[in-house]
């Protein structure tokens, strides 16, 4: 007896647990537990009822209603109370610069403008009709300058050391800063070059072949040096590594005659440098 009731239990207990976690089959499911039910006429009517009381139809005085109160907004000068606008002083001003640095100033109080003119109008006016050259203008003549300079030194003395690449670089400098050659970088380094075949001051500016190097790192290098030395002349200065009166140059391999008519001042690798009597 015990037998049969304690094998009930446990059937009773299997057909529990089937119906517990047995999975719903597709069969069972329909549209209606997977998708919620349309709204029916009545709910329609009352959401476009809501709308229509809470958002106003977009008419001509609802816009100037808006417009008229951004121009409110705008405005606004803090509960009708104006701003105390202070009177530029020279105390003023004094403390706005103590307070915040600015290099400009110190650069103009630290300049000496004693030899100089004064500034007038006339001598702006002086500046902007012969002297005024756009910042554009100016950039892209200092690059030519710099790639002259660069291919001069390429060409040149590419396998030399530092110091004498940069005496190549000092020399066409010196003769841009001397009154006997053109002004110019570049004009140095082209001079003649329109007159024909090795006419020219420098070989590679007329020798027909590419002025650009094609060696890369020879060719960055002369860049970063050009970029140096160029800095310099901006300055008004020069590299320094041979004097400012060295002028001309020739490589150990040769002998000008006119070697023997100046004064041979330094020679740097393979370079011989000589300056004017």
């Amino acid at each position: 007896m015990r037998v049969c009731m304690h094998a009930a239990a446990i059937a009773a207990a299997a057909f529990v647990l089937h119906v517990t976690v047995a999975p719903v089959t597709a069969e069972e499911l329909t549209i209606e537990s997977v998708f919620p039910a349309a709204f029916t006429q009545a709910v329609s009517l009352k959401r476009q009822e809501y709308t229509a009381a809470v958002q106003p139809k977009l008419t001509s005085a609802f816009l100037q209603a808006y417009v008229d109160r951004q121009q409110e907004l705008k405005s606004f000068s803090g509960f009708d109370v104006p701003a105390m606008a202070p009177e530029l002083t020279e105390e003023v001003l004094l403390g706005y610069i103590a307070r915040k640095q600015n290099r400009a100033l110190d650069a103009i109080e630290a300049a000496d403008f004693s030899d100089g003119p004064s500034l007038t109008a006339a001598v702006l006016t002086d500046y902007a009709h012969d002297g005024f050259v756009p910042t554009t203008k100016r950039v892209k003549l200092a690059e030519g300058e710099r790639l002259c300079l660069a291919q001069a030194i390429y060409h040149e003395a590419r396998g030399e050391s530092r110091a004498g690449q940069l005496a190549v670089a000092n020399v066409i400098i010196n003769r841009a800063m001397s009154k006997k050659y053109p002004s110019t970088i570049c004009g140095v380094v082209f001079q003649n070059a329109d007159k024909g075949r090795f006419k020219c001051q420098f070989t590679f500016a007329c020798d027909g072949r590419s002025d650009l190097g094609r060696e890369r790192t020879a060719w960055n290098r002369s860049l970063n040096l050009a970029d140096e030395a160029f800095y310099e002349f901006q300055r008004g200065q020069r590299p320094g590594v041979v004097p400012n009166s060295v002028l001309f140059y020739h490589t150990t391999a040769v002998a000008p005659k006119w070697s023997h008519t100046f004064n041979r001042v330094a020679a740097i690798g393979s370079h011989v440098f000589y300056a004017t009597n």
